[in-house]
Protein backbone atom coordinates (compact mmCIF):
# COMPACT_ATOMS: atom_id res chain seq x y z
CA UNK A 1 0.00 0.00 0.00
CA UNK A 2 1.33 3.36 -1.10
CA UNK A 3 1.31 6.51 1.10
CA UNK A 4 -0.19 9.06 -0.41
CA UNK A 5 -0.28 12.87 0.10
CA UNK A 6 -3.98 14.05 0.12
CA UNK A 7 -2.91 17.65 -0.66
CA UNK A 8 -0.33 16.33 -3.33
CA UNK A 9 -3.05 14.37 -5.31
CA UNK A 10 -6.17 17.25 -4.85
CA UNK A 11 -3.33 19.68 -6.62
CA UNK A 12 -3.72 18.04 -9.93
CA UNK A 13 -7.39 18.62 -10.26
CA UNK A 14 -9.38 22.00 -10.59
CA UNK A 15 -11.86 23.21 -8.03
CA UNK A 16 -14.68 22.77 -9.44
CA UNK A 17 -16.59 22.51 -12.85
CA UNK A 18 -20.00 23.14 -13.17
CA UNK A 19 -22.88 23.28 -16.61
CA UNK A 20 -25.59 25.82 -15.98
CA UNK A 21 -28.32 25.66 -18.82
CA UNK A 22 -30.54 29.19 -20.13
CA UNK A 23 -33.23 29.24 -18.59
CA UNK A 24 -36.06 31.45 -19.99
CA UNK A 25 -38.79 32.67 -17.03
CA UNK A 26 -42.09 33.49 -19.08
CA UNK A 27 -44.11 34.00 -16.06
CA UNK A 28 -44.17 35.22 -12.78
CA UNK A 29 -46.28 35.19 -9.56
CA UNK A 30 -49.09 38.24 -9.47
CA UNK A 31 -49.41 37.46 -6.22
CA UNK A 32 -46.32 38.50 -4.34
CA UNK A 33 -47.27 37.29 -0.99
CA UNK A 34 -47.83 33.94 -2.41
CA UNK A 35 -43.92 34.45 -3.95
CA UNK A 36 -42.25 35.18 -0.72
CA UNK A 37 -43.88 32.20 0.45
CA UNK A 38 -42.83 30.29 -1.68
CA UNK A 39 -39.35 31.43 -1.98
CA UNK A 40 -39.36 32.52 -5.78
CA UNK A 41 -41.46 34.96 -8.23
CA UNK A 42 -40.43 32.60 -11.14
CA UNK A 43 -43.57 29.12 -11.51
CA UNK A 44 -40.37 27.47 -13.35
CA UNK A 45 -38.31 27.48 -10.02
CA UNK A 46 -41.03 26.59 -7.64
CA UNK A 47 -39.47 23.08 -7.07
CA UNK A 48 -41.28 21.97 -3.51
CA UNK A 49 -39.42 19.38 -1.71
CA UNK A 50 -41.56 16.10 -1.36
CA UNK A 51 -39.25 14.04 0.61
CA UNK A 52 -37.89 12.12 -1.88
CA UNK A 53 -37.43 14.39 -5.09
CA UNK A 54 -38.48 17.91 -6.84
CA UNK A 55 -42.07 17.65 -8.54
Amino acid sequence: MQDYLFNEQCDNFSLAMAYVPWQRFDKMYDDLEKAYKIGTVFPELNKPFTGRRCV
